[in-house]
């Protein structure tokens, strides 16, 4: 871990309960944010989710205090931090950076209010009764980044036809990659694809699997969506870089660090949804008044300048099919 990063983690803990003390008495809400990435990779999004509760007249340090707690891609913090987060407590919760921050907001409160960002189906998980009615305390946003590894397979496919076999990346110890494996495995036989899997749930692991990728002459490889991973761009982006190998991904934020492409949602705007449901339900709306929303904007992005690294030529299908072009 980083000096920066465990200071940021430990002087959150310390500090929290004076600040949310002193802003209760100020009669200033107070809103925690649970994540389970690190403000380093992800303080873009938290700033994403301040516009959307300054949208509802919520501004930070001026009208709402939010209190921030980072898990920097360690799922086992997650429930100490969320429990510290109600024993404050805050008025409403934003558990986001994916389904283990929302499980763990709803295992430590069934009361106060939780606004989740997730991957996947928030119903199968037991959050909500329905998207429109979720019921009870919890409302939020399903992402749907794990439902779109099928689509993110088939652009990898289109990028290398000729390739028999592609490689998967798998991170074995996020719940929901089971489903993730399935549903590549399904989009693979259509296609008559194969997949070779590298499983990594740490850095080593990441690093051996790259070294796997390229001593299997892999043509090409699809990261799968996880909070860890997404701590850890900057280095799949440099390995992908030193082992010419091409990757997607899931955000656009890696395209943008040099990754080859990207295929999924627009995750500012997301988290500026989930800032706006907050902000709605300091108001007085209630959590299971407010649908589940489903993002409905889709971006593939394409880093030229990487596709040259690599000696890469993009079929003018996959060009035309581009939202962003990175030059």
């Amino acid at each position: 871990m980083q000096r920066r990063e465990f200071i940021t983690l430990l002087g959150g803990a310390a500090a929290a309960w004076p600040l949310a003390a002193r802003s209760q008495q100020a009669g200033m809400p107070v809103v925690g944010f649970l994540n389970a990435r690190s403000p380093a990779d992800a303080g873009h999004l938290a700033a994403a989710f301040r516009r959307g509760l300054a949208e509802n007249g919520y501004v930070d340090s001026q009208t709402v205090t939010i209190e921030y707690r980072w898990a920097l891609g360690q799922d086992d913090r997650l429930p100490v931090m969320a429990a510290e987060l109600v024993g404050q407590p805050v008025a409403v919760l934003a558990a986001t950076g994916g389904e283990n921050s929302a499980l763990a907001a709803k295992a430590a409160t069934s009361t106060i209010p939780i606004v989740f960002a997730i991957g996947s189906d928030p119903v199968g998980l037991g959050l909500v009764a329905s998207y429109n009615r979720p019921g009870g305390n919890v409302t939020g946003i399903n992402i749907l980044t794990n439902t779109l590894e099928a689509k993110r397979l088939g652009l990898l496919h289109e990028l290398v036809p000729k390739a028999a076999t592609v490689g998967v990346l798998l991170n074995p110890n996020w719940a929901p990659s089971a489903n993730q494996l399935r549903d590549m495995q399904d989009a693979a036989r259509v296609v008559g694809l194969q997949i070779d899997v590298f499983r990594a749930s740490n850095d080593q692991e990441i690093d051996a699997a790259f070294e796997a990728v390229t001593q299997k002459s892999i043509a090409a490889l699809a990261v799968t969506g996880n909070p860890f991973y997404d701590t850890r761009r900057e280095k799949l982006v440099a390995l992908a870089a030193r082992y010419a190998v091409p990757v997607v991904y899931q955000f656009r934020e890696f395209a943008v660090a040099g990754a080859l492409m990207s295929y999924g949602i627009d995750l500012p705007d997301a988290y500026r949804q989930v800032g706006l449901y907050v902000g709605r339900i300091l108001n007085g709306a209630k959590p299971a008044d407010l649908p589940v929303l489903q993002p409905t904007k889709f971006e593939f992005v394409i880093n030229l300048k990487t596709a040259k690294a690599l000696g890469i030529k993009f079929s003018d299908n996959l060009m035309s099919l581009a939202d962003e072009v990175i030059e």
